[in-house]
């Protein structure tokens, strides 16, 4: 079964009134225009991905901005309408963008429409105990360098004459990915192992806890859809106490009051819990920053989850020179 369109929560009272956009801008592409060809992505990662490789051959925009939160993004008419003037469309799925299924699917029957995450063979993805996919793959530098194939293939097939320069930019980005993931891991066996706990609003950073080997605890579950109740935080009290966690961290896309709650939770059973930062999570930072493209955010979460929770290694961090 194609994952791209399964059913969950969707926004079609949204695709419904705006059908007739859609039905309009369908098939009025912008290569007719005499413009560069558009490419529309959901997530800011992708959208950094996307314009390192075509590196100005095309237009990239992404649908969502610094602190937008990708669980619970409903598309506005304007997103409607750049969706369907776009030559192609990239997108997470795995259930990421689950308010925006029933849009993405009509746009699928007339446009070029790739879910990246969904590349990624099944036995690579991680699954709750309800059997939902955990959609946060960009958390693991190697998993998601290998979601690069699918969009250099689409932009491949969308500039045919730049198809050269595309693959010799994949080459040297997934060289780039190599050296922030082998980073990333030695930074964070900096902290000792005792030490190694990351407690976050939500449970986003499961493929980062995998990868680079550090236990993750999340108030909320990988969507933040639902809200966190009170057994959640006093399940989260009682290992942050019994553990002596020096240090919690708010999500740049989610309302850090939950993790507040959290740390005066313990702070009334006598334990001082700091906050350790804020880390970007789902979505990055703002554009013209280091944490506004991929690899800067990597860098500052790594950063910041080694100077709270032990401390920052002498070990220089990568540069990238484009």
């Amino acid at each position: 079964m194609d994952r791209r369109f399964f059913t969950g929560r969707s926004s079609s009272a949204l695709l419904t009134l705006l059908l007739p956009v859609v039905a309009c801008a369908c098939g009025s592409s912008s290569g007719t225009r005499g413009e560069k060809p558009l490419v529309v992505t959901t997530t800011g990662m992708i959208a950094d991905m996307a314009a390192i490789l075509v590196e100005g051959g095309a237009r990239v925009q992404g649908l969502m901005g610094p602190g937008v939160d990708p669980h619970l993004f409903k598309a506005s008419e304007g997103d409607v309408r750049r969706l369907a003037e776009a030559d192609l469309i990239l997108y997470n799925g795995l259930h990421l963008e689950g308010k925006m299924v029933d849009i993405l699917a009509k746009m699928g029957r007339s446009k070029h429409v790739v879910a990246v995450g969904e590349s990624l063979p099944e036995d690579l993805l991680l699954h709750t105990a309800q059997g939902q996919v955990d959609p946060h793959i960009w958390f693991d530098v190697s998993l998601w360098s290998r979601t690069m194939e699918a969009s250099v293939v689409a932009l491949c097939d969308l500039l045919p004459e730049s198809a050269v320069g595309i693959r010799a930019r994949a080459v040297k980005l997934q060289g780039e990915l190599e050296v922030l993931d082998a980073w990333a891991r030695e930074q964070i066996q900096q902290i000792p192992e005792r030490g190694r706990v990351l407690v976050t609003a939500h449970d986003a950073f499961g493929y980062f806890g995998r990868r680079y080997g550090i236990e993750v605890l999340g108030l909320q579950g990988i969507s933040t859809a639902s809200e966190a109740g009170i057994r959640d935080v006093e399940r989260l009290v009682d290992v942050i106490v019994g553990r002596e966690v020096p240090a919690l961290f708010v999500e740049s896309s989610v309302p850090r009051r939950s993790i507040e709650a959290v740390q005066a939770a313990c702070r009334a059973r006598g334990h001082e819990v700091s906050i350790g930062g804020s880390l970007f999570s789902d979505a990055m930072g703002a554009e013209g920053t280091e944490e506004g493209t991929y690899q800067g955010m990597v860098r500052h979460n790594v950063k910041a989850i080694v100077s709270a929770l032990g401390r920052v290694a002498a070990s220089p961090t990568p540069g990238v020179e484009r």
